[in-house]
């Protein structure tokens, strides 16, 4: 099986064009774990696939380590335009991918160059609220989750929920440092309170620009970056008054900055950077039992 493995911020994934790759939808979860395994396969944060779409120029899908589905992924985003352009399946410098949570609009910002795509700005889209959207439970679904608390162990922690297309609590702290990530996310992503499980961001105010970020993500773990969980902070910060509306925000993660701006007109919007690491071709024991393989698939992106 021919891959590529790309990264936004040390977030990385390993991509299929299933415009050259044959999968089967039952194979896509037991794919991703196989390839994620970082001992007997490629190693990664998951699997996403790149494809044809009905309603946009590209469908992605994305598949976690665990195998699990998310609904969508903002580096991943940003990965698969970068994809689309370098590899020739879309010439214009705007297009739009088709997610879980709808389809995302995509502007492509070129090196000096011309040739290749450096950084990607996507319109995230509106985010949503209510704890319906989530979901989570503790009060009236139709209701705002900004002040919510999850107790895990001895600790209460207040979080604010935002729905990008997946969900996210939205933890604010003095130190983003201080925070034992690994043994608090994984209580709180499967905490009773979330039915669908949550990602969890850890997040501390700088100042009216400026925030420090770490998250623990649904399916992953600990990554150097989400980009979705990135948007909703800055959403969070700005419902809570640390941040203002329409500001152009620079989160710090692990893996680096992206800038986000939680326009006035309710949407989203994140800039950051898309990279390759690698391509290759998967000869790992599962390929076979999972009877992968290339086969030509009709449909091109254009």
């Amino acid at each position: 099986m021919r891959f590529a493995k790309m990264h936004g911020l040390g977030n990385n994934y390993v991509y299929v064009n299933l415009w050259d790759e044959r999968l089967a939808p039952q194979q896509l979860a037991p794919l991703a774990r196989a390839v994620a395994d970082v001992s007997t396969g490629i190693g990664s944060d998951g699997l996403i696939t790149i494809g044809p779409s009905d309603a946009a120029d590209a469908r992605m899908r994305i598949f976690n380590a665990d195998g699990s589905e998310g609904q969508t992924c903002g580096n991943g985003l940003r990965c698969v335009g970068k994809y689309l352009y370098d590899k020739g399946l879309v010439r214009e410098t705007h297009l739009s991918v088709e997610t879980g949570a709808g389809v995302a609009r995509l502007q492509l910002h070129l090196d000096a160059a011309g040739e290749t795509v450096w950084e990607v700005t996507v319109d995230m889209g509106v985010p949503r609220l209510r704890r319906m959207d989530l979901p989570v439970l503790g009060g009236p679904g139709d209701q705002e989750a900004l002040a919510d608390t999850v107790t895990v162990g001895r600790d209460s922690y207040t979080f604010t929920g935002v729905s990008m297309g997946n969900p996210h609590a939205v933890i604010f702290v003095d130190d983003v440092g201080a925070v034992d990530v690994a043994a608090v996310g994984p209580m709180i992503e499967r905490h009773d309170l979330f039915p669908e499980r949550v990602n969890v961001e850890f997040v501390a105010a700088k100042g009216p620009e400026e925030l420090d970020f770490r998250v623990w993500e649904r399916g992953s773990g600990i990554t150097q970056a989400c980009g979705s969980g990135a948007c909703a902070a800055v959403v969070a910060s700005a419902l809570t008054g640390r941040t203002k509306r329409g500001a152009q925000v620079v989160v710090h993660l692990l893996g680096g900055d992206l800038s986000i701006r939680y326009d006035e007109s309710g949407h989203v919007f994140m800039r950051g950077p898309a990279a390759w690491i690698c391509e290759g071709v998967w000869m790992g024991e599962g390929a076979a039992t999972m009877g992968i393989g290339t086969g030509a698939v009709t449909g091109r992106a254009q």
